[in-house]
């Protein structure tokens, strides 16, 4: 691997190697770029994962301090982990399901199509399907997305079959076994999926895309690549003109140093790439870095989520087999007859019997509780997935009651459901309910939301300045050689699980620094 000097300004510093960070790294590197990547967790390997569930979240999930606020259900059960992502070489693609979906064209024109929606703060992407639909399939091809480019889908295992059962009995026509970034047949030197099942905690087999092992090994062979793991940056610094100059963090030793660069690209998901721009606060820049427009942190989206879990005579063995196995997405559209904007999806989802106990119901023991936990192998799941609206109000600051291990300020994540969220989850809870009646449940229940896995908005792209963070490529508008590289720059969440399209704009951002660098532009 490449070392660099802490003083080489002509490095490009990512901040994060998950989807957005590792992608960028990797087609930077590619194109004759160096790059230094600094990682705030330590390295896993396909050898060092552990299929143990709570022994997993130890190893594997960002574990800092954080605080929350808001009417969610999430800041009452867990109010100390608003997120559930990973702290770890490959951040939060190591602990995936792999569904990658490309979001509908109607999703970048949200304030177009659906007009204007009492208390969301809705806005059209800057960008268009059309524009990213070379980018998707770049993305898809790198990720050996399952359905694209001739690879076939996945088999179904017991928790798809009970799903596609009911879901094609009450008339739903687009039911299959997903889009999936895990190789059906050996691709990419990985071999295919051996359906171990609780792949979540880490794929054994690197069958599932993870840029631990695809990306960032990619980039260390062309020489232009240095990773710094445990590397934790507390600010970006910048000039008299406002240009970012580098970074400083806390090195694995907990000593600080300051890396020099020409760009920098922070990729540390929706909750930490703003924090750090607002404790990058400066004379300069008195309301933290890029937010002359007041919407750093602003514009918090998790999706609308849900989970529908139902009872069986007969054994079902859910956890066998890919942990995201199915999906319907004919409820994605966008249809107001079903009382609500936007869409969502219907996704098969085990959790194990730990995790079952702990997010099926929280606090709620009892008699009920029990039933379903003595009757967890005749169990089938699913995920409920839908856009959620963007609101000023939901949003990420910095607590400065509370400090984490660097003695700065936590970040605060405030969140309110939005009277859309809540009709589309009632609707999709009754929807997932009829699937599962019409396969024959004996029983159904309703679990309330869990941590937020998908974390997006707080940087959000915008045609104006005065309305977001970044443009369309991810820059900044108020200082040009400084990027949002991750899900944070997404204007509208769509039903989409994100992470295909963060693949696919860190590609696209990856042409255009490279372009600008060329052109000596920044």
């Amino acid at each position: 691997m490449a070392a660099f000097d802490f003083s080489d300004d002509s490095v490009v510093v990512i901040i994060g190697s998950g989807a957005g960070g590792g992608t960028l790294a990797n087609e930077l590197c590619q194109k004759g770029i160096k790059v230094v990547v600094l990682e705030a967790g330590a390295p896993q390997s396909n050898a060092s994962f552990i299929n143990d569930e709570w022994k997993s979240f130890s190893q594997l999930a960002w574990l800092d301090k954080r605080t929350t606020s808001g009417t969610w259900r999430v800041a009452k059960d867990f109010a100390g982990l608003p997120a559930w992502i990973c702290k770890t070489v490959g951040g939060t693609t190591t602990h995936w399901a792999g569904a990658s979906l490309r979001l509908q064209e109607h999703e970048f024109r949200i304030r177009s199509e659906y007009g204007g929606i009492k208390d969301a703060n809705l806005l059209d992407w800057p960008l268009t399907l059309k524009e990213l639909e070379p980018y998707y399939a770049r993305a898809e091809d790198k990720m050996g997305v399952t359905r694209t480019n001739g690879i076939p889908g996945l088999p179904g295992n017991n928790n798809f079959k009970v799903l596609y059962n009911g879901a094609t009995r009450l008339g739903y026509k687009e039911v299959h076994t997903g889009n999936m970034a895990i190789n059906s047949q050996p691709r990419d030197g990985r071999g295919r999926c051996m359906q171990l099942g609780f792949c979540f905690q880490g794929c054994k087999s690197g069958a599932k895309w993870s840029t631990l092992y695809t990306e960032l090994p990619k980039a260390e062979a062309t020489g232009n690549f240095e990773l710094r793991s445990q590397c934790h940056v507390s600010r970006i610094e910048h000039d008299a003109k406002g240009k970012a100059t580098g970074v400083v963090y806390f090195d694995k030793d907990g000593k600080e140093q300051r890396q020099k660069a020409r760009i920098v690209c922070v990729a540390g998901n929706s909750i930490e790439t703003p924090r750090l721009l607002l404790l990058s606060a400066s004379n300069l820049f008195k309301d933290g870095l890029a937010n002359s427009s007041g919407q750093v942190g602003r514009n918090y989206m998790r999706h609308m989520t849900g989970s529908v879990y139902a009872a069986f005579k007969d054994p079902v063995h859910m956890y066998r087999g890919t942990t995201m196995a199915g999906i319907v997405r004919d409820e994605a559209g966008h249809d107001t007859r079903r009382g609500f904007a936007g869409g969502y999806e219907m996704e098969t989802l085990s959790l194990g019997i730990p995790f079952m106990a702990a997010f099926l119901n929280p606090g709620g023991w009892g008699e009920d509780f029990a039933w379903w936990m003595e009757h967890y192998t005749q169990l089938a799941g699913m995920w409920l997935v839908g856009e959620d609206m963007p609101r000023e109000t939901n949003r990420v600051t910095l607590n400065t009651d509370v400090k984490d291990q660097w003695g700065n300020p936590v970040p605060n994540v405030h969140y309110d459901d939005h009277p859309n969220d809540a009709a589309m989850r009632n609707h999709a809870f009754t929807q997932g309910e009829r699937v599962y009646q019409a396969a024959g449940a004996i029983r159904t229940f309703r679990t309330p939301p869990y941590p937020s896995t998908h974390n997006l908005g707080t940087c959000r792209m915008s045609a104006r300045a005065a309305d977001g963070v970044c443009n369309k490529h991810g820059q900044t508008h108020d200082i040009s050689n400084l990027f949002i590289s991750d899900g944070s720059q997404f204007t509208s969440g769509g039903a989409e699980n994100p992470t295909l399209t963060i693949v696919t704009l860190a590609i696209r951002q990856a042409e255009y620094i490279a372009g600008q660098m060329t052109q000596r532009a920044i």
